[in-house]
This record gives structure tokens, C-alpha cells and sequence, in this order.
């Protein structure tokens, strides 16, 4: 008797295990699948809001920090590429430098062309369809289009209160009476290797003189409105400094911004010593976040 009810206790336990153990099963798999269901729904349902904030993170950092432009003139050949049925550069431009400092003689920069400059070597084929426009317009706002026909790209060769004029015995720009040092120039085959010469022109305060790179095929500030003062481009007109070379890939490489007046003009040595004690001064603080950040990393592993 007491063998059955031996077996009889080791069965009923077993028995009630395995009925309660079932639904347990049953009830883990379905709760286990639904999240499944729910995180593919989830995922639909967001990426609409991700597509939005990609592409309006994408107009405000053109807007505000950097937007790429596309180089379809010859006047900065062979420090930018751009020409008739060649592979145009495409220039990634800043637009933080100059809300912190001024256009610097050297920098390559990006403006909107002022009223007097009314000649312009690109212009931009509009679309005569509608739907058509739209799309080329929302292309261009996110830095995949045709740049606006008024904007332009050149080197800033002097800046406010500083008077320039072409060319000295040797065929140099003289800024300040001091001739220039231009390792940037290229002259275009069968347009010779003399600069045209212009009269000496006083930089208005405020403004920038320009010129190409490609300097005998350049429409610069030595011809747009009719030169002078008036082919000077205010300051405010910059839209930013181009930095980096992004297409084509075979041309990925920073932009070149040489001073050619720094050996003329002989630039103060504490500007010469600012890019090192930038490098210096911001290496302590990334090499301690640096630090800090694997420290946090290393615990969470660790915890888990």
C-alpha cells in the first residue's frame, strides 16, 4: 500500500508538471513572437519620421554648417577642376569659419555675385516644366543639384584697406606695393603666361579682391564691373570657405589656401605658431575624453 501510494505521488506530480508546464510553453512562445510583430510594425511606422529628419538635418547643415557646390568654370584650374564635358568638381564648403573670422588672403571661397558683377561664367539651365523645376530645386537644397547661377568660386588675393595692382618686372600682383608668392597659378596652354595688367586699386573696407587661379581665364575682380572698386565682392556676400575636394573620387584632397602675401608682407610669428597651439592645447582634453569614454565602456562590459 504504501508502494502505491509511493507511485502515486511521484506520478501526480509529474502529471501536473507537464499539464502546467504546457500552457507556460504556449504562453512564453506567443508572448515571444508578438514582440517580433510589433518591432517589424514599429520599424515601418518610424521610418517614414526617419526619412523626414535625415533630409531636414540634411537642408539645416547646408543651411548653417557646410553644403556642397559643384565647380563648372575653368577660372580655378588645376586647384579646382570645372569645364565643358569633364568630370566638374564638387567642393564641400564651410560655413562656420567666417561666423568666427574673416575671409583671410589665400582662402578659396564661395560667394553670391554682387549687382555689378552681372557677367557670370555658368549659368544654369532653368526647366521649362514645372514638376520638373521642383525637383531640381529640392536636388539643390540638398546639395545634389545645379549650384544658383550668381554664386561663384575664387581665391582671395587681398582684403579691405589693402591696395592692389598688377604686375611688377617679374609678373607679380603687388599688394601694398609688396609683390605676391602664387605656387597656385596656372596658365591655361595658348593664353600665354603674362598677367593683363589693371590699375592700382584700393580694397574698399568690408570687402574682398578675387581673383581665379587660372588667372588668364579667370572673369575676376579685374573685369566684373568693369574693375575697380567695383569688381571688389563685399564680405557679406561669402557664403563660406571650400575645404574639401568630395567628387570625383580620384580628386578626394583638402583644398589648398597658401597666404601669398605671408612672404611678402612678412606674417607676425604668433599667427604662424596658431595652428600648432590649437594642436597642442586640443590634444589634452580629446586624449581625456578619449579615456573616459573606453573607462565607460569597459564597465558596462563588465557589468553585463
Amino acid at each position: 500500500m504504501a508502494d502505491v501510494m509511493r507511485s502515486g505521488s511521484a506520478e501526480e506530480p509529474h502529471e501536473a508538471e507537464h499539464h502546467s508546464g504546457a500552457p507556460e510553453d504556449s504562453g512564453e512562445g506567443s508572448s515571444r513572437r508578438k514582440p517580433k510583430n510589433k518591432k517589424k510594425g514599429s520599424f515601418w511606422r518610424e521610418l517614414p519620421i526617419l526619412i523626414v529628419t535625415a533630409l531636414v538635418l540634411t537642408v539645416l547643415i547646408q543651411a548653417f554648417i557646410a553644403r556642397v557646390y559643384v565647380i563648372p568654370s575653368q577660372s580655378m584650374e588645376q586647384t579646382l577642376h570645372g569645364c565643358t564635358g569633364c568630370n566638374n568638381d564638387r567642393v564641400l564648403v564651410d560655413k562656420i569659419t567666417y561666423r568666427f573670422s574673416d575671409p583671410e588672403p589665400g582662402d578659396v571661397v564661395v560667394f553670391r555675385g554682387p549687382q555689378p558683377w552681372v557677367q557670370n561664367e555658368f549659368q544654369a539651365e532653368e526647366p521649362t516644366n514645372p514638376v520638373a523645376g521642383f525637383f531640381q530645386g529640392v536636388a539643390s537644397l540638398l546639395g545634389f543639384g545645379a549650384p544658383d547661377e550668381k554664386d561663384f568660386v575664387k581665391r582671395v588675393i587681398a582684403v579691405g584697406g589693402q591696395t592692389v595692382e598688377c604686375c611688377d618686372a617679374q609678373n607679380r600682383v603687388l599688394v601694398d606695393g609688396k609683390p605676391l608668392n602664387e605656387p597656385y597659378l596656372y596658365w591655361e596652354p595658348g593664353r600665354g603666361v603674362g598677367q593683363d595688367e589693371f590699375s592700382s586699386v584700393t580694397v574698399p573696407p568690408g570687402h574682398l579682391w578675387v581673383m581665379g587661379d587660372n588667372r588668364n581665364d579667370s572673369a575676376d575682380s579685374r573685369v566684373q564691373g568693369n574693375g575697380g572698386v567695383n569688381g571688389a565682392v563685399p564680405v557679406e556676400n561669402v557664403i563660406g570657405k571650400a575645404q574639401f575636394i568630395v567628387l570625383p573620387p580620384t580628386r578626394w584632397q583638402g583644398i589648398d589656401d597658401p597666404n601669398p602675401q605671408a612672404d611678402a608682407l612678412g606674417a607676425p610669428a604668433w599667427q604662424t605658431g596658431v595652428p600648432v597651439g590649437f594642436g597642442v592645447a586640443a590634444a589634452f582634453p580629446t586624449v581625456w575624453l578619449g579615456r573616459r569614454l573606453i573607462g565607460v565602456v569597459s564597465k558596462r562590459r563588465a557589468s553585463e
